[in-house]
Parts: C-alpha cells; structure tokens; sequence
C-alpha cells in the first residue's frame, strides 16, 4: 500500500501531464500537505497517489448511471504526473497571491523583526558612581524643583534617597578635603626632592663623560700635517669673534 492510495501499475495510457502546462492555481504540492490536481476531464479536484511515480486517483466521471450499476471511471483517472516545477517558487508565488487577496486589515508579513528595546535608564539616586558634593546638591534641588510631592520637609522616596546621599556626601567632604590635603604635601615634597637631586645628578652625568669630551676638544685642536690648498682662503685656526 501507498501512503497516498492504493498501489498500481495501470495508467490511462495518456502522455504524462506536467505540471508546467497546468494553470498554478489547479494544483497543490506543497510538502507538507496532501498532492491534489485538477482533472483535465472532469474538472474537479482529485488526489495525488504515488510516492515516485505519481497519477491521479481513480474517480467516477459525470456519465448517466441506471439503477443498481456502478459508475463509469473519469476518462482522467490514473493519468500520469510529473512534477518538472520549482516547488519553493511556486510555493512562495502562491503564497504571494494568498496575502495579495487578503483584506488589508487581515494581512501581515511573513516574518516579522522586532528591534529589542533598550534597557530603562537606571535612576538618578540608584547610580553606584561616585556622585561629588556639589553633584549630589545639583541632583537633590533639580528634583524638589520638579517633584510635586517633595514640598516642604516631606519627601518622595525618591527624593528621600537624593537627600540621604547629599548629607553622606557632606558628611564626608571634610575627610576628602584632608585627603586630597596629604596628595598635595606629597607632591611638593616629591618636586623638591627632585628639585634638590638635581644637581648632583648632572655632576655625576658629567664625571662619567668628562674624559670623553677631554679627548674630543683635544683632537679638534690638532692641525693636520700637509701642505695647505693652492687655491681658495686659509682655514681660520682662530675663533672669530664678531663685534657690534
């Protein structure tokens, strides 16, 4: 047995019918659905047998039948099919044309991307940053001017939470200010430290060349041997000295 009728090797002796010849809209193969044709004959919708080789399933015509008989079979039964189209083409134009006829208020895209929305803002008085005293007032007044209900000496939560980190920060300014005191003694004493090194680092930069550039001005004071040239100035040995 088929998974799609019964197996058999009769044909209606017709050439195969392809299904490129076939107006689109008078079949059906998708994968994923059972094959359906209309038949040539008799003009009505008709299943698909076959896994490989495929035809159209046996089916009664539209002849007279008298009492008692059995119906004629549709000229078209058996009638061999080949499927020699693009099954994702026509899929897709078919699917097209299904949408296109759809009312405008019943349509929607095949597939639809969604841009993901972006994290909400974390509060003001959630920031784990370091906020400085005079950020912190910023904040706190910035709020009561725009909060209605922070009036008077009462309070939203949120406006409770920007009041405690302003008094923590001005808590804290006087240890910062002696903190950032103590950096500054450092660094002076650091500059005049390296202030004072100086000297004595050069001396020693220079103890270590001195012999060098002794031998150096030594050999620039020497003439070399030979005669002098025929033509053109002599050579100053002197240094010149220019006077205003």
């Amino acid at each position: 047995m088929s998974r799609n009728g019964t197996r058999t090797k009769c044909t209606n002796g017709r050439p195969a019918l392809l299904l490129s010849t076939v107006a689109a809209e008078d079949f059906n193969v998708r994968p994923t659905e059972t094959k359906s044709i209309v038949c040539p004959d008799c003009g009505t919708w008709r299943r698909i047998i076959g896994d490989t080789r495929l035809k159209i399933r046996e089916h009664p015509g539209f002849g007279k039948v008298t009492g008692g008989e059995k119906p004629a079979s549709c000229p078209g039964s058996y009638q061999l099919v080949v499927i020699d189209i693009d099954v994702r083409a026509w899929q897709a134009r078919q699917d097209w044309l299904l949408r296109d006829a759809m009312p405008a208020e019943n349509r929607r895209a095949g597939r639809q991307f969604y841009k993901p929305l972006s994290d909400p803002a974390v509060p003001i008085h959630r920031i784990k940053a370091r906020v400085t005293l005079d950020k912190a007032r910023q904040i706190y007044l910035a709020h009561r001017t725009a909060c209605a209900a922070c009036t008077g000496r009462s309070h939203c939560d949120s406006g409770l939470q920007l009041a405690d980190l302003y008094v923590q920060r001005l808590q804290e300014e006087p240890q910062r200010q002696e903190h950032r005191a103590g950096v500054a003694r450092y660094e002076r004493q650091a500059e005049r430290s390296r202030t004072r090194s100086f000297p004595r680092r050069r001396a020693a930069e220079w103890d270590r060349v001195r012999w060098s550039v002794a031998a150096t001005d030594a050999q620039r004071g020497q003439v070399p041997d030979g005669t002098a040239p025929a033509e053109g100035p002599d050579v100053p040995l002197e240094p010149l000295r220019v006077r205003r």
